[in-house]
């Protein structure tokens, strides 16, 4: 059975560190990672920040190379990059036990990294491999796909779980509704941009997992 694990990260043992430093106010969210043995390949939306002040600082950071901007919606912007340092964890994540990092979201402090394995013995092994090498990764919360109330079994991480529900309690999705999307913004205490990206995934999430049948799957009857 998967397991999920929720992760602390300290910013100076991870990937970009230099950047998050220099540019103190930025938030960086992890899209995906494409990976191989020799490259490790991060789309990522970065906000709360001028995108020439990010590529400025990106320019001196020697974690990372090759940026390039890939979209911008009003006050954030899709990259793609190359990391290159302190992210010896990550590539054995994707390479060696096939875990998946679902969510990670960076700041001058640290990383905060939500992470699907297998089972318990690749969490285990994980952890191992962790703590024989020093690298910081600090366990914070662990559950599976049996306790309720949860996203996690529909792909959605808490962010937008909390975003979905909040608009939800809200009225946000009644006709006519009841809250705008400021008014849950505000609940929040994030920026409009972020709960419609938030709430755009979850959707993305929800439907993925939920009605999308993959061609491995038998065919339900209708």
């Amino acid at each position: 059975m998967s397991v999920f694990g929720e992760f602390h990260v300290p910013s100076n043992a991870f990937a970009l560190h230099e950047t998050l430093n220099a540019v103190s106010e930025m938030v960086i969210e992890i899209e995906r990672v494409v990976a191989t043995e020799e490259v490790l390949t991060p789309y990522f939306w970065v906000s709360e920040v001028n995108f020439a002040t990010f590529e400025d600082a990106v320019a001196e950071d020697p974690s990372i190379r090759n940026l390039e901007q890939l979209d911008e919606f009003q006050e954030t912007a899709l990259y793609r990059a190359e990391w290159t340092r302190h992210v010896e964890s990550i590539v054995y994540i994707y390479t060696e036990i096939e875990a998946v990092v679902l969510e990670a979201t960076g700041s001058n402090e640290r990383w905060d990294l939500r992470i699907r394995f297998d089972d318990r013995d690749e969490l285990d092994t994980f952890q191992r491999y962790c703590r024989e090498r020093n690298i910081a990764f600090d366990l914070r919360r662990l559950y599976d796909l049996s306790q309720p109330k949860t996203g996690g079994q529909y792909g959605l991480t808490p962010k937008q779980q909390s975003a979905l529900v909040a608009s939800w309690e809200a009225g946000y999705f009644e006709t006519p509704r009841e809250a705008s999307l400021e008014d849950v913004a505000a609940e929040l205490d994030i920026t409009q941009q972020s709960l419609s990206k938030r709430l755009h995934r979850a959707h993305d999430s929800l439907i993925a997992n939920t009605l999308i049948v993959s061609a491995s799957e038998p065919s339900q009857p209708t």
